[in-house]
């Protein structure tokens, strides 16, 4: 009886192996050939197989067929005013051209008349240094004032039509990606998930504040290296050309670290946005089991490892539901 019931065994681990093999191969078949997506839709898809199309773009501008978000606001940051036109907010663009040209033509204005008294001054004090010609500083705060408006002007440009696309549509990752973009934190908001804000904001000011620390430093030691190794300079400071210089090499590896974790923390918050509004609609309930049942797989299945084998075999059907 123990023989007849070690020779039951070993046909069962026999049967259990080609089963074994065989369902391998219907899940490998499930796994990479099973098509989930309706192969006769001819609609946009949200995919990554082309970064910018310019027959999506400029057939998005002409209203004839529909274009992702991600394709507009590559476009409207050169062509500007794109968003507007796609979402059909025409009335903004004479706001948005206005407020950008007004800007741009009054900033190069207000450059040019400090620029020129600048050249003015330079020239008086060369000719008699007690000159009392002044330098017309109140134009280049005006100018800087000026084009900062323009900035804004076309950053706000970008955001209103990230912010229009297809009004009503939640979530929506590209527009949950270009918040991040254009303003840090701004993607975490759209995705309900206020508590990252603070993190990313004080990573970002953190890496800002060492990034201008280490250039102050930088640019001290690089100074005071070039006073000391200059033929003509009479440096008689406390710090030697050799701790200058070393201190230099420091702050300005420390610096470049600076930039590197700005960059990073920026790109990390962006990341971040798009990825978890694409998680928005996932199930995360505790509803989690394991369905276990025989099946045969038929011959017209079981052809994934070996297109030829078309022999059927018994094996289990596992299915997980989390």
């Amino acid at each position: 009886m123990r023989y007849l019931r070690l020779h039951i065994l070993l046909m069962l681990l026999l049967l259990g192996s080609a089963a074994t093999h065989r369902a391998a191969a219907q899940f490998k078949q499930d796994a990479f050939t099973q098509t989930y997506a309706d192969t006769t839709d001819t609609a946009l898809k949200d995919s990554t197989d082309k970064l910018f199309s310019f027959k999506e773009y400029f057939g998005g501008l002409a209203h004839k067929r529909e274009a992702r978000i991600g394709t507009l606001f590559g476009g409207s940051t050169i062509l500007i005013g794109s968003y507007q036109i796609y979402n059909r907010d025409y009335w903004k663009l004479p706001i948005i051209y206005g407020g950008i040209g007004a800007g741009v033509g009054l900033g190069t204005y207000y450059t040019i008349r400090y620029k020129r008294s600048l050249t003015a001054y330079n020239e008086a004090y060369a000719l008699d240094p007690e000159t009392t010609l002044a330098v017309d500083t109140r134009s280049r705060t005006l100018g800087i004032c000026m084009f900062s408006m323009a900035a804004a002007v076309y950053w706000g440009s970008l955001l209103d039509g990230a912010t229009c696309y297809k009004k009503g549509t939640y979530p929506n990752a590209g527009r949950a990606t270009i918040y991040s973009i254009l303003m840090p934190g701004l993607g975490q908001a759209y995705n309900g998930e206020y508590w990252k804000i603070p993190i990313y904001w004080g990573c970002l000011a953190g890496a800002t504040h060492f990034l201008v620390t280490n250039n102050i430093n930088y640019k001290r030691y690089k100074r005071i290296h070039n006073e000391a190794t200059s033929p003509d300079a009479t440096y008689s400071g406390p710090i030697s050309a050799e701790t200058a210089v070393y201190y230099r090499d420091v702050f300005r590896r420390y610096r470049d670290y600076s930039i590197v974790a700005l960059v990073g923390f920026y790109l990390l918050q962006v990341i971040d946005a798009n990825v978890f509004s694409y998680m928005l609609n996932f199930d995360m309930s505790n509803d989690l089991s394991l369905h276990l049942e025989p099946t045969v797989i038929t011959p017209e299945t079981a052809y994934a490892f070996s297109p030829r084998d078309r022999s059927a075999a018994v094996g289990f059907s596992v299915g997980f539901r989390f």
